[in-house]
């Protein structure tokens, strides 16, 4: 079963990183992948500009509403995403553990609708 792992964590907090942090966090992005790959369990996946570069559409009685940047406000914002092929819940929860940013933010695992 395919599910996406949405990787939530603070703007804030990634922007006060050290180089070297930064470095480490891309690093252990690179090795999650690179073990996805190698259990042949990465179907896509791909990081997110910052939320300030969001635009949000919105439909409200037949006008079209487009704001520049998020949605809402929140304490934690869409990092990015992983689509694994996993055999069951118990292997996605597995690999999300070892995705870098559960350190500090959270991974939220869906299931896909195949459709």
């Amino acid at each position: 079963m395919r599910y996406v792992l949405l990787i939530y964590g603070s703007e804030a907090v990634t922007a006060g990183m050290t180089q070297e942090e930064h470095t480490a966090l891309m690093l252990g992005h690179a090795a999650f992948a690179q073990e996805a790959q190698q259990r042949s369990l990465l179907t896509g996946g791909a990081p997110l500009q910052p939320t300030s570069t969001a635009t949000t559409v919105r439909v409200r009685n037949g006008k079209t509403l487009i704001t520049d940047g998020p949605f809402t406000e929140t304490k934690e914002q869409l990092a990015g995403i992983y689509v694994l092929n996993c055999k069951d819940l118990d292997e996605a929860l597995e690999m999300a553990t070892r995705i870098p940013d559960a350190v500090f933010g959270s991974i939220e695992i869906r299931p896909v609708m195949e459709v």
